[in-house]
């Protein structure tokens, strides 16, 4: 046995340094929560089984060959880890196979690296380099003999024994852990990160195959769910914004809890503050985005379908059939265009765009972007809405507009020379930065508004403000509790956090009766909304949203994770709060609404990894394309 140790010592070093560095990141890096010793020593052997099956390959190799192996394996699996920490730092999720390969986005993330990154994140890498250094010297730590049958036969005993006892006590602890594929947190803390990535490699082979086998038999058990839960639109708004233009904006990271409240004693958004007062205001309005972040809002509010638990709806499904908004319009006379002062093909816009039905996409060659008048992520948003108006007026009228601002992105970057409220202190440099840009990116939105009744745009128009998704993620969770005067901030508090503005102004209407609309809602609701104030029936539309508007609205809403929120109880990873108190509570409350949050969730997936909508053709009524 001992021998046997010493033939192997490289490998068995790579191996051991690399599990109990992966273990290292885990405690440090990621948010998992743990609840017993069973969970801890699950974490702790989940890497194993990986690391022994990919070192185990250099048992067949030549030394030569087995050596350079183990640096290179050491080197790709590190990078992986580390990316992982990147993208946790900033998603506060784990990576899925789709966002990897995202490699069309990776040019504009610059920044957003670059503030992510520390000095420390070296040390993760030290263990390659020694590797690297004996290797290259040929010593005789790295020396190599041959290896017997009997030996290459206990390793692989060994490896499939750790990987049956992880999977094992995993299934132990999490009955049907695999079903989840919507909990990642859940996934990576029972079978690990690296056998997390096989398993996502056999779901995108699985979704593949899903679309090239569906047929039109799938849709009726979707439409008959959505056509039971669907409600009866509100009859004294029904068409009351009928043939006005369509002005939607998206508010980049702009989350509820800055509405109607101030940083060091000055007002964060007075803009939108007062534009409430005139509007229609949902103040229960949650964002149910998903790795996709921006584009999954634009996907939920164009579809009303959820995004994708993996990857980004944008990129993996973009050539897909979709009865979206622009689309819908078109048929009415409505000409059809967004702006974002972007990359075309950032988040695969330039042919999702066309697959939702735009007419024109006024992307980052369309505007004049300089140094003097972009930080960041680029195009400052008052540039951004000022150049827009200039195109916007030359459009046919009715219209239908979507505008993606970006000053108010990760990381929050802002010259002194355009910040109207200081920055906040606390330990986050992160929350610190972001008031300042949300101030920025509120007063960009005033001066929008009235260049709208300039040009004459504001009258005849309906106009739409919605937070897309969160700005401040649970790692700031020690400045956000400072910020809201908590003690912590707790799984329900972080629900109650993804809360996004949602507005909608209608003038001549709503400045004469304005409205808060506390029914729970999501950006799902968004477009049975709009069509209906803009009089187009949706009987015939499968979508997964209700009117906000319908006297009977359902309170609830899912959140991309499998978490929910109804009129009196949240639900997250298996445990329902109480809402007026904000404490556990039984969880029978939540019960009746587990099942329902899951099929639809899975029903809206089949639809997108079936691509079913080809098969559906809605303008004549219920039936389905052979």
């Amino acid at each position: 046995m001992g021998k046997s140790i010493k033939k192997h010592r490289f490998l068995l070093l790579a191996t051991v340094w690399l599990w109990l560095k992966t273990y290292i990141v885990y405690k440090t890096s990621f948010d998992i929560e743990i609840e017993s010793w069973v969970q801890e020593l699950i974490l702790f052997i989940n890497p194993l089984s990986f690391l022994l099956f990919i070192f185990g390959f250099s048992l067949f190799m030549k030394e030569k060959s087995r050596n350079r192996y183990i640096v290179a394996m050491s080197l790709f699996i590190t990078a992986l880890l580390y990316v992982n920490v990147m993208f946790y730092r900033f998603f506060n999720d784990f990576i899925t196979l789709p966002v990897l390969f995202q490699t069309s986005n990776m040019g504009d993330l610059g920044n957003s690296v670059f503030e992510l990154f520390r000095f420390t994140d070296l040390l993760l890498f030290a263990d390659v380099v020694l590797f690297a250094w004996l290797v290259r010297k040929k010593s005789s730590f790295v020396s190599f003999e041959p290896v017997t049958k009997k030996e290459r036969h206990v390793y692989i005993l060994t490896l499939v024994a750790v990987a049956l006892l992880n999977l094992g006590l995993a299934e132990a602890e999490r009955p049907q852990l695999l079903t989840r594929t919507f909990d990642r947190k859940m996934l990576v803390k029972n079978i690990g990160m690296y056998n997390y990535l096989i398993y996502d490699a056999v779901l995108q082979s699985k979704t593949k195959a899903q679309r090239a086998l569906a047929d039109s038999s799938e849709l009726a058990d979707i439409e008959n769910y959505i056509r039971a839960n669907e409600k009866a639109p509100n009859k004294q708004l029904f068409g009351i914004a009928k043939n006005r233009n369509v002005i939607i904006v998206s508010m980049e990271s702009l989350q509820s809890f800055v509405i109607n409240n101030t940083v060091n004693g000055q007002e964060i958004t007075p803009f939108l503050n007062d534009f409430i007062k005139q509007s229609y205001y949902f103040d229960n309005f949650y964002h149910q985005t998903g790795q996709g972040k921006t584009s999954d809002a634009e996907f939920l509010i164009e579809n009303s379908l959820y995004p994708l638990g993996r990857g980004a709806v944008f990129f993996t499904n973009a050539t897909n059939e979709y009865n979206a908004t622009p689309e819908i319009l078109k048929n009415y006379g409505y000409y059809t265009a967004v702006f974002h002062a972007n990359n075309k093909s950032f988040w695969n816009r330039d042919v999702m765009y066309q697959s939702l039905g735009y007419d024109r996409y006024f992307s980052l060659n369309d505007f004049d972007v300089n140094e003097e008048n972009s930080v960041g992520w680029g195009l400052k948003d008052k540039y951004f809405f000022e150049q827009s108006i200039a195109y916007l007026k030359t459009l046919p009228q009715p219209f239908y507009t979507k505008f993606i601002t970006l000053t108010n992105h990760f990381p929050f970057e802002l010259g002194e020379e355009d910040r109207m409220v200081p920055e906040y202190t606390s330990n986050s440099r992160t929350l610190n930065r972001y008031f300042p840009t949300v101030r920025y990116m509120d007063e960009s939105l005033k001066l929008f508004i009235e260049s709208l009744k300039k040009e004459g745009l504001y009258q005849n128009s309906i106009i739409i403000l919605y937070g897309d998704h969160y700005g401040i993620s649970e790692n700031h969770n020690e400045a956000m509790a400072q910020y809201l005067g908590k003690q912590e901030i707790t799984p329900f508090d972080h629900v109650q956090l993804q809360r996004v503005p949602l507005i909608i102004h209608i003038p001549g209407v709503t400045d004469r009766d304005p409205k808060v609309i506390s029914k729970v809602s999501g950006q799902i609701d968004v477009k049975p909304t709009l069509l209906h104030l803009l009089g187009i029936d949706t009987k015939n539309d499968l979508h997964f949203g209700q009117d906000l508007f319908a006297k009977d609205k359902l309170d609830f809403v899912v959140l991309r994770d499998g978490s929910f929120v109804t009129k009196d109880y949240v639900y997250k990873d298996n445990v329902c709060y109480d809402k007026k108190t904000g404490l556990k509570t039984d969880i029978s409350y939540c019960e009746p609404y587990v099942e329902k949050a899951k099929q639809e969730l899975d029903y809206s997936d089949k639809i997108v990894y079936g691509d079913l909508l080809r098969f559906y053709n809605g303008k004549n009524g219920t039936n389905y394309k052979k």
